[in-house]
């Protein structure tokens, strides 16, 4: 199947996961992996409100106030899942317990420093637990379209707004491309269908190199 727009950044996402990985899916598109996991690939969805093993949105009439995802909207919980203190969720993410969580972003950089919790000026409720996550987990998969509505890129040289993690970034995907972060900076390495090399570079701020085998997003 030919995915396009958020599908795409969702799906591709979605490809980095193994079976049984302890992850943590962020607000909006990172929620929505789940629904593109590979066949054979189950995961343990942790949300820092407290949740082990996070399921699907259950029906309304089976809706528990009690049990909400990162969202604050209704979810459930698989087989084995569990409710676990505020403290011992933030635990396992502090302690390195996750192995992977995919975050939106306002921006990220070439050197992997993200910003995505506040525009000064405007109000922020928080950061909420986006500043561990960048601390404690060893791969941080940034989620987020190509540019703003104004077409300006939202992957640039240096974030301009405030960090919430330096340095931390390892893989961004967009709806144009699959960037990987490495200590020499961005390297290309997948563009989606009806996209060209020099369209990437048109749209993208941040210096990158090209990969010697540049894949098809999908």
């Amino acid at each position: 199947m030919t995915y396009t727009g958020r599908e795409l950044i969702a799906a591709r996402c979605a490809k980095f996961f193994k079976d049984g990985d302890f992850v943590n899916l962020g607000i909006g598109v990172p929620l929505m992996c789940t629904n593109y996991l590979p066949e054979g690939v189950d995961l343990w969805l942790e949300a820092e409100i407290g949740i082990v093993g996070s399921g699907p949105t259950p029906h309304y009439t089976e809706w528990d106030v009690d049990i909400a995802d990162a969202g604050g909207l209704p979810t459930s919980l698989i087989k084995g899942g569990s409710i676990v203190p505020h403290d011992r969720s933030f635990g396992f993410i502090r302690g390195g317990h996750i192995d992977a969580c995919v975050l939106g972003t306002l921006q990220v950089d070439q050197e992997g420093n993200i910003a995505n919790w506040m525009i000064p000026g405007k109000f922020a409720p928080g950061m909420g637990g986006a500043m561990d996550l960048c601390a404690g987990v060893p791969r941080v998969i940034v989620a987020t379209d190509h540019c703003e509505k104004n077409g300006a890129s939202k992957i640039l040289k240096k974030c301009t707004l405030p960090l919430t993690g330096a340095k931390c970034v390892t893989d961004i995907v967009t709806e144009r491309c699959y960037f990987q972060v490495t200590d020499k900076g961005l390297v290309l390495k997948e563009i989606a269908d009806g996209y060209s090399l020099d369209d990437i570079r048109a749209c993208t701020e941040a210096a990158f190199t090209v990969a010697d085998d540049v894949g098809v997003m999908g």
